[in-house]
């Protein structure tokens, strides 16, 4: 085989890639997998408070039934209303614990929060709203306010209960609607209910000994105090000159708010157990003149380019092109049909993956030997290096974190991929050094991959006895994602067993207009119930079975994170399980053709 002309002067030893990568993931597998985080309740539960809120909203509790629940004021949630409203339904009332909508552009809030997807397919509904995003990735401020401003056009606010959770949803069989409690007291019934809890709903810490020991100050980065650091989104930590601070994460969170913690804290400590592979981002201003020049249909275009070129298709054009597309170009099909078109036959399965493992190891050496070019320091720079393949991570982008660790008041604790020793009254212990702190922030995530009811926070009892968290406890089961057999007049958005996609918006607007098209049209017929049929559902959770097996043999060789269920692949919970495997170009092809072929399969109407 040729070398892969995207970089053909890079030389390395394939075997020697390897074996790296093999010790780098057998040094931080561990038999708990998930287990190994710890939920933000009870002791832990102060994590997940609500600093932007400020003073409860007193109300009376609500009693008055509703047509359709929304679970989630977030981005499902609120495209779950702006389609439903379009196709006629006007009784919608939105419950969220938040004290506004966004979902998870209200809670995140650390400095330098950005979308690493661009924003003028990011945002929906640009072209409805007549709305310019000021840059290729708009900032969490910004996001937040469109989102904001998209759920007072289409009328959201006016039923909506914030500062509320849901404590229970009980099906009423005479009745033919969803019991629904609160904490807030409130009491009602719904026809239908949409459960739009969003993947990165509830944050999660990890299980390090001593947590509550600290006599610091603590915090999550998606409940950002800058009561306690000065500043906002955009930076200004004031009052961080005078403290010794440490963060423990270094994925997409922490890749965008070091570079604000390092400049403003007397001391920065960045602990890591796994490097971030961190491109460049090369952020910049809309041209307006291009934007104006969009024709109508632009973006819906722009979205689905998007999908069809990091998923592999043969497209003519690249529209997007960024860093997730410049990926896929070099590592998926695209690229085996270059070099077809090349040597002027098509490679065998042998070739091709062969051809493929090399351009993966060339892309990721290009990042390491980016980070040698960035940190001045040598020691630090190869701490930095990330040894897994290209998609064992999320991919980051970022023009200022790796500039970062050549600041005096910045130091990298890496762990050697054994995490935090333990944490004690002052500060951090690894391999045995303790690292006193003023302050201690943790940027690890959210439960993805962990069980799905149990992440909802109260129990939904459908028709039979059992409550959906036994019915899905060894893993989802539904049809098209969307429904489950048993629980009338449910639905589902986001990532349960449907096409995954790198921009979540595209995936809740294919969902949303799915489900909107679905409830009108029975509405239409007079009829008022819609359940999966246990055949309907048995028949997708096989081909999610089937398909699922597609990235195990990537995934076996990457160092653990939630893309391969932190390690273990059998996890029924993880995404490799819960995913369909086909992508999600097949997957709005198949929603699109049962749609058009009208039987509604695999539903019943009653």
């Amino acid at each position: 085989m040729q070398p892969n002309n995207m970089a053909e002067s890079i030389q390395f030893d394939r075997e020697e890639i390897r074996a790296r990568y093999r010790e780098e993931r057998d040094k931080r597998l561990r038999s708990d997998a998930n287990a190994q985080y710890i939920a933000t309740n009870g002791i832990h539960s102060r994590f997940r408070q609500d600093p932007f809120a400020g003073e409860l909203i007193e109300r009376a509790p609500v009693t008055k039934s509703t047509e359709v629940l929304i679970i989630g004021a977030g981005l499902a949630g609120i495209l779950s209303g702006v389609r439903l409203r379009k196709a006629g339904f006007d009784d919608i009332r939105i419950v969220d614990q938040a004290a506004g909508f966004g979902g998870t552009w209200y809670w995140n809030r650390y400095p330098g929060i950005q979308c690493d997807i661009e924003s003028y397919i990011y945002l929906p509904l640009l072209e409805e709203m007549g709305y310019m995003p000021t840059q290729k990735y708009a900032q969490g401020a910004e996001i937040r306010a469109y989102l904001q401003g998209i759920a007072k056009h289409n009328g959201l606010y006016g039923d909506t209960l914030f500062q509320t959770t849901i404590a229970g949803l009980d099906w009423q069989r005479e009745q033919g609607s969803w019991a629904v409690s609160t904490d807030r007291g409130d009491e009602f019934s719904a026809q239908y209910v949409f459960v739009c809890n969003g993947p990165f709903a509830q944050p999660k810490l990890p299980g390090i000994s001593g947590i509550e020991d600290f006599e610091g100050h603590t915090f999550h980065t998606s409940r950002w105090d800058f009561e306690y650091t000065g500043g906002d989104e955009n930076g200004g930590l004031d009052k961080l000159s005078d403290k010794r601070v440490g963060i423990i994460g270094t994925g997409a969170t922490g890749i965008q708010c070091v570079p604000h913690l390092g400049k403003y804290s007397k001391h920065l400590f960045v602990f890591q157990r796994t490097p971030s592979a961190v491109d460049v981002r090369a952020n910049r201003p809309t041209d307006e003149e291009w934007f104006k020049s969009q024709i109508p249909g632009w973006q819906q275009a722009r979205m689905q380019n998007f999908v069809s070129v990091v998923h592999g298709a043969d497209e003519n054009e690249d529209l997007v092109s960024d860093g997730w597309t410049k990926i896929t170009r070099e590592l998926t099909g695209l690229a085996v049909a270059r070099e077809s078109k090349r040597l002027g036959r098509k490679l065998t399965s042998e070739e091709r993956q062969e051809f493929l493992e090399m351009a993966d190891i060339r892309t990721m050496e290009n990042i390491r030997n980016r980070v040698e070019t960035v940190v001045s320091d040598s020691e630090t720079a190869e701490h930095l290096k990330p040894w897994y393949a290209r998609w064992c991570k999320r991919p980051c982008f970022h023009d200022e974190f790796l500039d970062t660790f050549n600041r005096d008041n910045v130091s990298l604790v890496d762990t050697n991929g054994k995490g935090v020793q333990e944490i004690t009254a002052k500060g951090v212990v690894v391999d045995g050094q303790l690292y006193e702190l003023d302050c201690l922030i943790f940027s690890t995530g959210f439960e993805v991959g962990t069980n799905f009811a149990g992440r909802l926070g109260f129990e939904i009892n459908g028709v039979g006895s059992d409550p959906l968290s036994a019915k899905w406890e060894n893993g989802l089961k539904t049809l098209h994602g969307m429904y489950t057999a048993g629980f009338p007049n449910l639905f589902f958005t986001g990532t349960t067993q449907t096409g995954v996609t790198y921009n979540y918006t595209h995936m809740v607007l294919e969902q949303t207009a799915h489900l909107a098209h679905v409830l009108k049209s029975t509405k239409d017929r007079n009829l008022g119930r819609i359940e999966a049929t246990k055949d309907g559902e048995a028949d997708w959770v096989n081909e999610i079975r089937r398909l699922a097996r597609r990235g195990t043999a990537y995934y076996e060789q990457c160092t653990p994170g939630y893309f391969s269920g932190e390690g273990d692949l059998e996890d029924p919970n993880g995404i490799l399980s819960g995913s369909y495997g086909a992508g999600p170009v097949a997957f709005f092809e198949l929603l699109r053709d049962w749609r058009e072929e009208g039987g509604f399969k695999g539903l019943e109407l009653k």
